[in-house]
């Protein structure tokens, strides 16, 4: 039996002397080494992008806001039929007054359900759809008659023109109107100063909280931008404190890029009776949401019996964008797996042609004592040093390629993990397409063997 150091030579040299053909066979490993290392990083890149995205969303957290398409429906069919003219008597443009036109009106249009006896089935129920906006009551009725919450509050966002710093023009940018208890809720974190406060509410003081982002932009700096003032749809407002980075949304909010106000001063100067709310609440459990949004359809529908809402939990939203994540990984990593067996196949090819070229050798080690064992380990190792040489190579080619993926806006994270993956993936996979080459080389008869040379 042969020494290992004296099979480890022997297959150095065998490599040596076909450096060109090692490469060539090893390429497929290479690909597949490098497509490994990349999924996991880009898996892992996922997951914390995932996670970054949620890091200001309470896990409890449900939204509630009214279906703005449903209303919007109802509010076209009502102003389709108040433009009838004449086409309804009584509807205000038929002659004897406004106060024979109401009355006619209130029998005509009575309940908006029957006050058609031909109109098509379910014409009167769209007619009768409220175009509502919640309120602060609405929000205290919820945390009365809902059990399980822990807290709750109400925001608003609109797009207004921002003038101030040093803008040389007016910037549109997202204005949240918000409570006191919004950045608790949401994780906002303060850079510099503090955030909307229950006095500054109280008093519709038009005070601001700027996003990181929004401060960099507006004033240079977030130090610049603390106890200055800008001018939110032509009014001054007072900047009350700068947030941390945060790189995520929060109800639909990005806050590096939103400016916060009162939720009463919003009401007041911004949107006055069109504001379209939505109200967040907080489940004591997270695991209850899905009964607290059944309860919250239940109180809702009491409260507002005509009218339709959007509830979503923070928790559904994570976990959808965490099985995007996964499956975009299961693709990717099928795609490394099918590379992977490509270059097996071609490990095997070349070996089976090198145990074609060399039997008159294989004839020779045999004839000079070399078991079956020793043939068998000679081939192995040289499948198992192309792939391992396949490996490296497929690593620093992920390392040379994550720059260009980044560019792509893609989180990337390598790690020493996923190159030892890749690395023991590749020189497994060389090895299970060698042993059958191998063993067939193993199994040559010496006499065979030296008479086909």
């Amino acid at each position: 039996m042969m020494k290992i150091t004296e099979l480890l030579r022997l297959v150095w040299l065998n490599l040596a002397q076909n450096k060109f053909k090692v490469i060539l066979t090893s390429f497929g490993i290479v690909v597949g080494a490098a497509t490994i290392m990349l999924v996991i990083a880009i898996g892992e890149g996922g997951r914390m992008e995932v996670a970054a995205q949620f890091q200001n969303l309470n896990a409890g957290a449900v939204d509630i806001a009214c279906d703005t398409t449903e209303s919007q429906q109802a509010q076209n069919l009502m102003e389709g039929m108040g433009g009838m003219g004449g086409g309804f008597p009584g509807t205000g443009s038929a002659p004897g007054g406004s106060g024979g036109g109401r009355s006619a009106a209130g029998g005509g249009f009575s309940g908006m359900g029957g006050g058609f006896p031909n109109a098509p089935d379910g014409f009167g129920m769209r007619a009768g759809q409220e175009a509502v906006s919640l309120t602060e009551e609405d929000m205290q009725e919820i945390l009365d008659f809902v059990p399980g919450l822990s807290d709750a509050t109400i925001s608003f966002s609109v797009k207004s023109d921002v003038e101030g710093g040093s803008l040389e023009e007016s910037v549109s940018y997202t204005i949240a109107g918000v409570k006191s208890n919004y950045g608790q809720l949401c994780n906002l974190e303060s850079a510099i100063g503090e955030f909307i406060s229950d006095t500054d509410c109280e008093r519709k003081e038009k005070v601001c909280v700027l996003g990181n982002h929004a401060a960099r932009e507006i004033f240079g700096g977030i130090q610049e931008a603390y106890d200055n003032t800008v001018y939110i749809d032509g009014r001054p407002y007072s900047v009350g404190g700068v947030l941390e980075e945060m790189g995520t949304v929060a109800s639909g909010v990005s806050p590096d890029e939103a400016i916060y106000i009162p939720y009463e001063t919003g009401v007041k100067y911004l949107t006055g009776t069109n504001v379209s709310p939505v109200i967040t609440v907080i489940a004591e459990e997270i695991g209850r949401t899905g009964v607290i949004q059944s309860n919250l359809e239940t109180v809702l529908a009491d409260i507002y019996p005509n009218a339709s809402f959007e509830i979503t939990d923070a928790g559904s939203k994570m976990e959808a964008a965490e099985k995007s994540n996964e499956t975009l990984t299961l693709l990717l990593a099928s795609m490394a797996v099918i590379v992977f067996i490509v270059g097996g196949i071609g490990i095997m090819n070349v070996l089976f042609v090198s145990v074609k070229e060399r039997t008159g050798e294989i004839g020779i080690l045999k004839a000079i004592g070399c078991s079956r064992k020793d043939i068998l380990l000679e081939f192995l190792l040289e499948a198992g040093a192309m792939s391992l040489a396949g490996s490296l190579l497929g690593v620093l080619a992920a390392f040379c390629i994550t720059p260009v993926i980044e560019q792509f806006s893609v989180r990337v994270e390598l790690s020493a993990a996923g190159a030892v993956l890749s690395l023991l993936f590749g020189v497994a996979t060389g090895s299970l397409f060698g042993f059958y080459p191998a063993y067939k080389a193993s199994r040559l008869m010496p006499a065979a063997a030296l008479n086909q040379e």
